[in-house]
């Protein structure tokens, strides 16, 4: 398997640059001098915002080390191909249950100009649903709960694919020695997991073609109408949050990037170092869940009045 360079190898947390209070006031508008209303900002949100939801990422303080699967390496060979999707064939009855956490909920409450995501678990869709919010949400690395056809671009819902695969593979979970009840899983939905030579794949029912899930591995490209929605927003918005991502990928990186260049001012909020670091006019260190539900309440509550969970 291909080896992924850590892009924040000898990167260090930075101190916090103001209080949370001190930023929300930025974020709402209540700064006086600021006047920027919750409506100008476009949010980036990483595997940090999930954490609360049970899912784990890649960098954060408690993560696992992993060697995620890359788009290279899932189309070398059909062995890869099926280990890839024994293990999600595992992890997915997890992933699928996972829930928005305060952190969706709170922002979900919020009218931003838009939610740009690298995350692929659908939790800020199901928050908007819970909520009522009509602010827009791009998957800018796609979503789990969608497998395509790599030949002809059909699509199909991931939980057709857990029942043919589970109906292919009746004793795997048993042979293995796995609960699927009980495995950690990865940001992308797979786990941990060697033997898997015998995992038997299902291709494309209608034209014989290799499935994957549509997501964007690493490696692969964001797609351009895609990426085109993402810059939309983030070029319309008056400035823009990071939440709970590390900006370790370049395409989540490259609008913190675009929004110091054009001077707008850029809010950093996780709790480990991230590539941006050195853009950000407002750095929090604060646990995101956290950060975000005091924003809601005054986001929702306006004024300085500040109401105590």
């Amino acid at each position: 398997m291909a080896v992924i360079f850590d892009p924040l190898r000898g990167r260090m947390r930075p101190a916090a640059s103001h209080g949370d209070q001190e930023i929300i006031d930025v974020l709402t508008g209540t700064a006086g001098a600021v006047g920027i209303d919750t409506s100008g900002w476009a949010v980036l949100t990483g595997a940090g915002m999930s954490t609360d939801s049970g899912v784990p990422d890649y960098r954060g303080p408690d993560a696992v080390p992993r060697q995620p699967m890359t788009i290279q390496t899932f189309l070398s060979h059909p062995d890869q191909r099926a280990r890839y999707w024994a293990r999600s064939w595992v992890g997915w009855p997890r992933m699928r249950s996972a829930q928005p956490n305060a952190g969706h909920l709170g922002l979900a409450q919020l009218p931003v100009a838009g939610i740009v995501t690298q995350n692929v678990d659908g939790l800020h869709q199901a928050a908007a649903s819970e909520m009522g919010s009509e602010s827009p949400v791009i998957d800018l690395h796609g979503s789990l709960d969608r497998v395509i056809c790599l030949s002809q671009g059909h699509i199909f819902d991931r939980d057709w694919v857990q029942a043919r695969l589970s109906e292919l593979n009746p004793d795997f979970a048993r042979l293995v020695g796995i609960d699927p009840i009980d495995v950690e899983t990865a940001p992308d939905g797979d786990v941990e997991l060697e033997e898997t030579q015998n995992f038997v794949v299902v291709d494309c029912p209608r034209c014989g073609g290799i499935l994957k899930p549509d997501v964007v591995y690493f490696g692969d490209s964001v797609p351009p109408s895609r990426l085109q929605e993402a810059n939309r927003i983030c070029q319309e918005a008056r400035g823009i949050v990071v939440l709970g991502s590390s900006l370790a990928v370049l395409s989540g990186l490259r609008f913190v990037r675009a929004a110091a260049k054009e001077s707008k001012p850029v809010v950093i909020v996780t709790d480990g170092p991230t590539r941006g670091d050195e853009l950000a006019d407002y750095r929090s260190i604060s646990r995101v869940a956290d950060f975000v539900a005091d924003w809601a309440l005054r986001g929702i509550q306006g004024g300085d009045d500040r109401l105590t969970l």
